[in-house]
């Protein structure tokens, strides 16, 4: 048995060694397919044959550089060309599933639709690789915002060879003397007035004008949103629209709403109708979120819905935050004060009424608390446990409270 054992092992060395197939170039290192579907092409021609075509997140091993393409070997060993921007470093891949675990915990914004496919970008960036798809009239949640430069990626022109000079070949050295160059002619005399000529004028030359100003760079809003399946991406911001009643939306004025929340409903006889909050900006370009947030409640009398409450002209950040647990429902935003400190902002909804119920300094979630979202994935996370703000009762609350205790 020991004896057959090792004549087959000889055999299988013998029939490796006769192969004809060379030894696998080794890998320079890993990558992940960024696109939903990566084609693998034989040459480095756009045209050329494909050899494989892969998924988003694939593994694949680099074997080759030129210059901006790049060649990989799939897990299956099939080899081909493609874009170095068509590909995840590890870290990114790691960041990429990093957010996606940790976006089940980001408070969503409101449901927006689409009425065109849209790509959803690993990061916020138009040259990014896409690797998921939110289909015609599908729906995601918003769960971010960032503001980015929208920057043209020109490729790199390629230098032509430049050709050296040729040089002349010498003439041959003649046998005859070398006959000298002329005498030089004398020169010119100084004009009579040259003493008047050489004084400098009084005149000082005119200033230089100013250069330009540089033009300004053009911006991208980008949302962060979170799919039914799962998939957490980054999708420009301009072709969302966000799902809020049609017979809410049309009080906008032309106003982009960027988040919205049901604040309890109201029973009309056999019509059931919600309050709601949300909150708009006037025009996109914005570092922040909102300038305005408003609450609408319907009304009873009228059987439409009316305007409870409104605050204009601030700076407002994401998170906003609705409560709706007992009786009473309440919600808070995020301010920018007039310090440049953030501040968040409790308001209770007490049937019709409105009123601010706390006011508290605001800090963003550390970046160890949500891994890769420090350099903007998400601009102020809501954590696990948020800790409870320390209640101050404003002087109309407190007021209010007087007048109630006095008509008792």
């Amino acid at each position: 048995m020991t004896l057959t054992r090792a004549v087959l092992c000889i055999w299988a060395a013998f029939l490796v060694s006769c192969s004809d197939q060379p030894p696998p170039v080794p890998s320079l290192g890993d990558a992940y397919a960024g696109p939903t579907t990566l084609t693998l092409r034989q040459d480095l021609a756009p045209k050329s044959p494909t050899t494989a075509t892969v998924n988003h997140g694939d593994k694949l091993a680099i074997i080759e550089f030129r210059h901006r393409l790049v060649k990989v070997r799939t897990a299956q060993g099939a080899e081909g060309w493609t874009d170095t921007r068509q590909l995840l470093m590890p870290a990114q891949m790691d960041a990429l599933r990093a957010m996606a675990e940790s976006a089940s915990r980001f408070p969503s914004q409101g449901a927006v639709t689409v009425f065109e496919s849209l790509n959803l970008h690993t990061e916020p960036n138009r040259a990014s690789p896409s690797f998921g798809q939110i289909p015609e009239n599908g729906k995601a949640d918003v769960i971010g915002h960032r503001l980015t430069p929208r920057v043209q990626r020109a490729e790199a022109a390629t230098p032509l060879p430049v050709k050296p000079p040729t040089r002349r070949k010498a003439k041959p050295k003649s046998s005859q003397a070398k006959i000298g160059p002329p005498p030089r002619p004398p020169a010119p005399k100084l004009p009579q007035n040259w003493q008047a000529l050489s004084v400098p004028k009084a005149e000082a030359a005119a200033p230089a004008p100013p250069p330009p100003p540089p033009a300004p760079v053009a911006m991208d809003d980008w949302s962060l949103i979170r799919t039914h399946d799962g998939k957490v991406g980054w999708v420009l911001t301009r072709p969302l629209n966000m799902a809020i009643p049609d017979e809410v939306a049309q009080y906008a004025e032309g106003h982009r709403i960027t988040s919205y929340f049901p604040l309890g409903e109201v029973h009309d006889g056999d019509t059931t109708k919600s309050n709601w909050l949300w909150t708009t900006i006037t025009k996109g370009g914005e570092p922040y979120e909102f300038d305005s947030f408003r609450v609408f409640v319907w009304s009873l009398k009228h059987h439409r819905y009316e305007t409870a409450y409104i605050e204009r002209n601030v700076v407002g950040h994401y998170p906003v935050q609705v409560t709706n647990a007992g009786a009473q429902p309440s919600f808070s935003v995020v301010i920018e004060g007039v310090d440049g400190n953030l501040y968040r902002k409790t308001y209770s909804f007490d049937s019709y009424r409105i009123h601010m119920v706390a006011k508290e300094l605001y800090k963003p979630d550390s970046p160890s608390s949500a891994p890769e979202l420090a350099h903007g994935f998400v601009k102020g996370a809501a954590s696990n446990a948020p800790a409870q703000p320390d209640i101050k009762r404003s002087w109309y609350a407190q007021l209010r409270d007087r007048v109630h205790r006095f008509l008792r």
